[in-house]
């Protein structure tokens, strides 16, 4: 069985930073830490209104990082050029709303239909590997399967949500189609991975899901490295997916 991976979504040191508009901390510096501590793998939004990661830190991390780096982006003709011209190894087109404090959900696949079906290929005719946001529905990964993306990124929040207030029947409801969906998908050789709202105790909940091989988590981290330090953070991660 495929080991499974953690990657790392550094976005809210970038929001630390910008909230004073300073130079630290330098998203590259954590990047770093996160990489010689285990992460397999970097994620980063480059948001349209650049928020939190702006497009100097796109190209740094990309120059310096050794390990693969995933670039989370709108379906926008913009966001698709800067993908090409970067190059990440890995890039997860995600859903994205001006005012949103963060991701609310997957990517609507019916309204995007026509401009993803233009966009994956030519991602991957760069060698980048496509993976789309979406919630875990049977129907979505059936059109992702149709858009021949590389895999899948089901949005953990509404579960973890549940979870982290403790409502046993909506834990038990949206972990089924968690499940469910990452099965499908599996049956039909799409990668499957998970993100959005994981703590420790929720990302060894959906551990019990045999098809997730990757794990992306960013807000949990980033907020525990304020006190434990992102290394210790990323080293106890690591040591509970590879359990």
């Amino acid at each position: 069985m495929k080991k499974k991976t953690l990657g790392v979504n550094i976005d809210h040191v970038a929001t630390i930073r910008n909230a004073r508009g300073e130079i630290y901390p330098d998203p590259l510096i954590a990047a770093q830490i996160c990489e010689s501590s285990g992460a397999d793998s970097i994620t980063i939004h480059l948001r349209e209104d650049r928020r939190h990661i702006r497009d100097y830190d796109l190209k740094n991390i990309k120059k310096k990082l050794k390990i693969p780096l995933n670039l989370e982006i709108a379906p926008t003709k913009e966001m698709l050029n800067i993908a090409i011209k970067y190059k990440p190894n890995y890039v997860c087109i995600v859903p994205e709303k001006r005012k949103e404090i963060t991701t609310e959900g997957g990517l609507n696949l019916k309204n995007n239909m026509k401009f993803l079906k233009s966009m994956i290929p030519k991602l991957q005719r760069h060698k980048i590997r496509v993976s789309l946001f979406i919630e875990p529905s049977l129907q979505d990964i059936k059109l992702a399967y149709s858009m021949k993306v590389n895999c899948v990124e089901l949005h953990t929040g509404a579960f973890c949500g549940a979870f982290n207030k403790r409502r046993k029947k909506l834990i038990n409801s949206y972990f089924k189609k968690l499940k469910e969906s990452s099965s499908y998908a599996k049956k039909l050789n799409l990668e499957v991975h998970a993100g959005h709202g994981l703590t420790y105790k929720s990302t060894q909940k959906i551990l019990k899901i045999k098809d997730i091989s990757e794990f992306n988590i960013g807000h949990f981290i980033v907020s525990e490295s304020l006190i434990h330090g992102i290394a210790f953070v990323v080293k106890r991660f690591k040591k509970i997916i590879s359990k």
